[in-house]
């Protein structure tokens, strides 16, 4: 090697930034934990004192790269890698895909999955209804978490202080007469939807519209699935009767981790 090469080695190795380093360390540790990692887990790797750990994941969290279990104090992957694993959500989606045709077809309505993306649910797949009237939404059109059932199934799921976020974000816009526009009144709800495993828009983001949904546990995305139809057709009691069936096809569905098929 003559000595420019060796002036050449030793430049390229200036170009490493210790702290992009550290960023991928932390990465590359999410991405090969499924249930989540330890600030101590990040600390040990990096090489990092906690309270540094911290801050690299706190803003690697406010850039939606990492979410934040509040209650159990794990660290995974966030939604800012929603583009990159697009591969992954196809995968749920293909997955989800019969059972949204069975959901149809057993009860005459409109199927959904929706995805949490920002602030707003994303419908990531539709099964209309064969119905000549019915409550369908298009693939990629987006709608707010409080007035809506998958919003709600999925807000459930979120730590407080996150929703709260979101809600900051958003406001809780009056949609129809039964939207939900008080903050205490939400939480409230949020309680009710863990209680009993599914969520209802009772004509709460359209006149004439009725839903009801079940998140997927155990996907590690804030998703879910969710019947709907027009209100004048599908009556509260025929939704409640629906959420058995639901929670039992989501359960279904998030059997096996996303990314595998």
């Amino acid at each position: 090697m003559t000595p420019q090469d060796t002036e050449g080695s030793e430049e390229e190795r200036d170009y490493s930034v210790r702290a992009v380093e550290r960023v991928c360390l932390i990465l590359n540790l999410l991405q090969e934990s499924v249930d989540g990692i330890t600030l101590n887990e990040v600390a040990q790797t990096t090489g990092l004192p906690k309270s540094s750990a911290f801050r690299y994941l706190w803003t690697l969290e406010n850039h939606r790269y990492v979410e934040r279990d509040e209650e159990g104090g794990l660290f995974r992957l966030g939604l800012g890698f929603v583009g990159m694993q697009s591969r992954h959500l196809e995968i749920l989606r293909e997955r989800a895909r019969p059972s949204l045709e069975r959901l149809r077809d057993e009860f005459g309505e409109t199927a959904n999955l929706g995805l949490l993306d920002g602030d707003h649910v994303i419908y990531i797949d539709i099964v209309e209804s064969r119905r000549g009237v019915r409550l369908a939404a298009s693939r990629g059109d987006r709608d707010p978490i409080h007035c809506t059932a998958l919003g709600k199934a999925i807000a459930a799921q979120l730590p407080e202080e996150r929703v709260r976020d979101l809600l900051d974000q958003t406001g809780l816009v009056k949609r129809t007469g039964n939207t939900i526009t008080a903050i205490d009144s939400y939480f409230d709800e949020l309680a009710k939807v863990r209680k009993q495993g599914y969520a209802l828009d009772d004509r709460e983001n359209e006149d004439d519209g009725r839903c009801v949904a079940a998140p997927l546990l155990g996907t590690h995305l804030p998703v879910a699935i969710s019947i709907s139809g027009p209100s004048s057709r599908f009556s509260l009691q025929d939704a409640k009767r629906a959420a058995k069936t639901l929670i039992e096809v989501a359960s279904g569905i998030a059997t096996n981790p996303v990314g595998v098929s």
